[in-house]
């Protein structure tokens, strides 16, 4: 019976998994970004097997050449191509480190020129609107209201608010702390707004999705269990939709509204970077084309020589 590719015999190890496994315990990656790499490896693994490559560890330098080139040919986007690549890279070079490999068929492979593309942003409008429309007269408002707030006020991704245990916020110092990628902590400033919104929320509601059970988690759904991605990123959209947004958004758009927004208004970048988590300023130096055009509109309307 044919075995599985990327599925080594009994006397053979699995590199796939182990590159994971050393993913998780070694750097730290967290469970999505293992999820990614998984699929895109897994990717890579059902073309070797419809090319007939017998195992991953046979992969040659034509034959991930070849992979890229079919992806370009299906359409896919530059920046799938160039996350695949960037996965192979990592793994093969994994596997060369370990001794499992003589050669890393991935050496000086370059990744595609991506085109950069500014991010979505609300407009300081368009986040009044959206944060208005939850009825802070329900539970579910009051703890949509303060999500809502708390993700707008620190610039937080979903999977950290999520996280978020009610120990975590600090009232009195005003300033939550946050276990971000790589399991790095840091402590971001809250404002009153947003604190003021927690505070409702646990104050008048959290306990009634408990029903009595114990649980950490700040936000919780109807059950009293963690709020899950997929839950806020339903309830995002449905407020959006409900304050005429017609942008398309997620909650990495006010992530990206929270960036822009500060340095807008004076905030330097690396202050902005810190209170985001990126490990390079670059990252988040995007921010600042979307400030500079709003700068080329208030020189256009100010200046008498525009």
């Amino acid at each position: 019976m044919d075995r599985k590719l990327g599925q080594p015999s009994p006397d053979q190890e699995d590199p796939v998994g182990d590159f994971l496994d050393y993913l998780l315990a070694a750097r730290g990656v967290s469970p999505n970004t293992i999820s990614a790499y998984r699929h895109d490896l897994d990717d890579f693994l059902a073309y070797l097997q419809r090319e007939r490559i017998p195992f991953v560890l046979s992969a040659q330098r034509a034959n991930i050449i070849a992979y890229l080139l079919e992806l370009e040919r299906k359409g896919r986007a530059t920046a799938t191509v160039a996350r695949r690549l960037a996965a192979l890279k990592s793994f093969f070079r994994f596997l060369k480190e370990k001794g499992a490999i003589e050669k890393d068929p991935t050496a000086h492979l370059e990744t595609p020129r991506l085109e950069k593309r500014l991010p979505q942003v609300l407009t300081e409008q368009e986040i009044v609107a959206l944060l208005s429309q939850p009825d802070t007269q329900t539970t579910a408002g009051r703890r949509d209201r303060a999500m809502l707030e708390l993700l707008y006020a620190t610039g937080m991704r979903v999977s950290e608010l999520i996280s978020l245990n009610v120990g975590d916020l600090n009232f009195e110092g005003q300033y939550v702390r946050c276990l971000g990628k790589g399991s790095k902590e840091r402590l971001i400033p809250v404002g009153s707004v947003a604190l003021q919104a927690v505070r409702e929320w646990l104050d008048g509601g959290r306990g009634e999705f408990l029903h009595g059970r114990a649980e950490r988690a700040l936000f919780v759904n109807h059950r009293g269990r963690r709020l899950t991605r997929q839950g806020m990123w339903k309830i995002l959209k449905q407020y959006a939709t409900a304050a005429g947004i017609t942008k398309p958004i997620t909650p990495h758009t006010l992530r990206h509204s929270f960036a822009t927004h500060l340095l807008a208004n004076g905030a330097d970048l690396r202050s902005v970077q810190e209170m985001l988590g990126h490990a390079d300023i670059s990252t988040t130096q995007i921010y600042t084309h979307l400030t500079s055009g709003q700068l080329k509109e208030v020189y256009e309307r100010a200046h008498p020589r525009a």
